[in-house]
């Protein structure tokens, strides 16, 4: 391998940016960090962007072709980088259902058949349809994908961009790291920045026949990254009306002309009720405009005598809802108002139960009644959601029909809940850590299989959790929102995709601002938890502002412990951006204020934890060059942690990983590759896969260097 090629070193740096969500990618960008200090001989920030990389790597090129020792260093670096894996698994296909009895559309599928087949000539293939809410632009959409499989034998995506609110809708992040999931990139390796991720995105999809649909867009801004500009991929965006800014052809989607939509009410009732309904079928055409959800609504007209009451005028769907509400009794009329008045993203019948106070199995009877009739959409086997204009509707009789204070103790009802079931999933997810929030003590952990199910039970609601969050902030409960935010640490820490909790995490802050009875060591909580979400999604600024906002926080109330714990996070933060003095600064400010803590509250937690202070220590003196008092800190941790080698085995097996790499720095190829050994069976001890695959980094390196 040449080390001096711009190219190799650039496409490390970006291995390193790109595997940061697993402990493979940290610990290479860290030695990256370490190594390029060495270079040039003072700090140089961890580089952002393609830009920057590419900059960085020439000067390391240039450097290193004058000192061979560095060119050496350099090529072990490039012979151990993370590789992200090329995808290799079945092309994905992630439409929904298709909807049955589709009708006409014949000129819209020609224009989309036209797009995907036109020449590339270099601008995206990218199709709007455009059209009024429940017009069927969805139904459109998916009934191509469905009906032209060998026109994307690469796979056909499907994202629906909606959401209760603009707040919590997916950013063009999230939606990437989707894509990139399916396409076949695990989630560790996904780069934090959109930037990164679009740029990751074309690269993997330049080859392919694929089709993406987003679904339900609000601008083009939402968008713009989404869109590949690959010659066979076909992107369809769906949206109410033409997103101004969008490249695209238009294809706008109308109501059904009258002849369509009588074919429309025949096949929903058959055509012996079409003909049995024939003194109807006008009324019905008139009344339900061309709109085929409210002709599927109002096909029950045919075969009854039910009464038409007077129709909305110019809104057939509200029309159309209105119609099937009346036919409701008054527990489940209730049941769909009380449901209605918060955006809830999809829900199960344990969630919805709270809602009147009816069981979980009367509940699951109701949401299916709901579905049945198309007020509510059955989104998987046990959840559903309202169609928005039915949420809006029942919302609206909700305030006309039930008191402020009814509406209150439903939604109440339901955060309280969800509160409950995140407390008890969390505490089994991650149960050594200490808590804030009194309901852990009162509930204790859930009953889950193991750790790993009771972090898939979070994953499963936590869309519901982050809504929660917003729910109980509107409601002014400001100890419900923190609670509910200290409950969704475990999945922070463990999973990650943090840009979907950011926006809770940061009502989290808000709250703490406002508490009313909870302990004031929350503030600490909620700042640090922010802090880290945003460390995560690469937001390194406001990451540190929030850190040491949790260290002030920590030292008005005198909790030493959540002090140090904020400063020694924010050496983390140093460390991850190679700002190494830094970093030891504020691990020896930790370490000091864990000494001041003597036999008060967390007194028997300080020995661990200033052990892991050596090691952090250890990993920072490396960075800049000083491997004797590297060895010498993380010698003493690794003692402490082989001393309790029965519950500190993991945190032994790192710090051998970290000496290791000091050792190999220091000249010390073979003792370098006995640690590794070492801590790889430690490791394997503790099924710890993830570790396991960043010490094989470790030891290619070592064995790429020459002993």
């Amino acid at each position: 391998m040449d080390p001096f090629s711009v190219t190799l070193v650039t496409g490390a740096l970006s291995a390193a940016t790109a595997s940061m969500g697993s402990e493979m990618g940290k610990r290479f960008a860290e030695s990256m960090g370490g190594f390029v200090h060495r270079v040039f001989g003072h700090e140089t920030p961890a580089p952002r962007g393609a830009a920057e990389r590419a900059a960085l790597a020439a000067a390391i090129v240039a450097r290193a072709g004058q000192e061979p020792e560095r060119a050496e260093e350099l090529a072990a670096l490039l012979a151990a980088q993370p590789v992200p894996p090329l995808p290799g698994h079945r092309p994905p296909v992630l439409l929904p259902p298709a909807t049955r009895f589709f009708t006409d559309r014949r000129k819209q599928l020609a224009a989309l058949r036209q797009e995907a087949t036109r020449p590339a000539a270099g601008r995206p293939r990218l199709v709007q349809l455009a059209g009024p809410e429940l017009i069927g632009t969805t139904s459109l959409a998916l009934h191509f994908g469905h009906r032209e499989p060998e026109r994307f034998p690469d796979g056909r995506l499907y994202v629906d961009l909606r959401s209760g609110r603009l707040g919590t809708a997916p950013d063009a992040a999230t939606v990437l790291g989707y894509l990139l999931n399916h396409l076949g990139l695990p989630e560790d390796r996904l780069p934090a920045g959109e930037g990164d991720r679009t740029d990751l995105f074309r690269t993997l999809t330049a080859d392919l026949r694929a089709l993406v649909i987003l679904d339900h867009a609000t601008s083009a801004g939402q968008v713009r990254a989404l869109i590949s500009p690959a010659p066979g991929v076909l992107t369809v965006v769906t949206a109410r009306r033409p997103l101004t800014g969008l490249d695209a052809l238009t294809v706008e989607v109308g109501p059904l002309a009258d002849k369509d939509a009588k074919r429309l009410l025949g096949e929903l009732a058959g055509q012996e009720a079409l003909a049995a309904g024939r003194a109807r079928v006008p009324a019905l055409l008139a009344r339900y405009g061309g709109s085929p959800y409210a002709v599927r609504a109002g096909a029950r007209y045919l075969t009854t005598a039910l009464p038409l009451r007077p129709a909305v005028e110019g809104d057939p769907v509200r029309t159309a809802i209105d119609d099937l509400y009346q036919s409701l009794d008054a527990p489940l009329a209730a049941f769909y108002r009380a449901l209605a008045l918060h955006p809830w993203p999809a829900v199960d019948a344990a969630g919805a139960a709270p809602a009147t106070g009816v069981t979980a199995e009367q509940a699951g009877e109701q949401l299916a009644e709901l579905a049945e009739l198309g007020l509510l959409e059955q989104v998987s086997a046990r959840r559903y959601r309202y169609r928005p204009a039915a949420r809006r509707h029942g919302a609206e009789l909700a305030a006309a029909t039930d008191s402020p204070a009814a509406r209150k103790a439903a939604v109440a009802a339901m955060v309280e809940g969800y509160l409950r079931f995140a407390v008890r999933a969390d505490f089994a997810a991650l149960p050594k850590r200490w808590h804030v929030g009194p309901l852990f003590a009162r509930l204790g952990p859930g009953r889950y299989a193991d750790e790993g199910a009771a972090i898939a039970a979070l994953g499963e609601e936590l869309p519901n959790l982050v809504e929660a969050v917003f729910a109980a902030e509107e409601q002014g409960e400001y100890d419900t929102v923190c609670q509910l935010v200290e409950a969704l640490w475990a999945w922070q820490l463990k999973v990650g995709r943090v840009r979907e909790l950011l926006p809770a995490l940061r009502a989290g802050v808000r709250a703490a601002a406002r508490l009313q009875d909870l302990d004031r060591r929350m503030v600490g909580r909620m700042h640090t938890q922010l802090a880290f979400g945003l460390l995560e999604a690469e937001l390194y600024e406001e990451a540190e502002e929030q850190l040491r906002a949790a260290a002030a926080a920590a030292q008005d109330v005198g909790h030493l412990l959540g002090q140090a714990t904020a400063v020694e996070s924010l050496g983390l933060l140093h460390l991850r951006r190679w700002r190494f003095a830094p970093a030891l600064a504020c691990f020896e400010e930790a370490d000091q204020v864990l000494r001041r803590i003597g036999n008060g509250e967390g007194a028997k937690d300080v020995p661990r934890a200033r052990a892991l202070l050596q090691r952090h220590r250890g990993r920072a003196l490396s960075g800049l060059g000083e491997f004797a008092r590297a060895a010498e800190l993380l010698a003493d941790a690794l003692e402490f942690f082989r001393a309790g080698l029965g519950t500190e085995r993991y945190n032994a097996a790192r710090t051998l990983g970290d000496l290791a790499e000091v050792r190999l720095l220091a000249g010390s190829r073979d003792q370098a590759l006995a640690l590794i050994e070492e801590a790889d069976e430690l490791l394997a001890q503790e099924g710890a896969e993830v570790h396991l695959s960043a010490l094989d980094v470790l030891r290619r390196r070592a064995r790429a260097t020459r002993g």
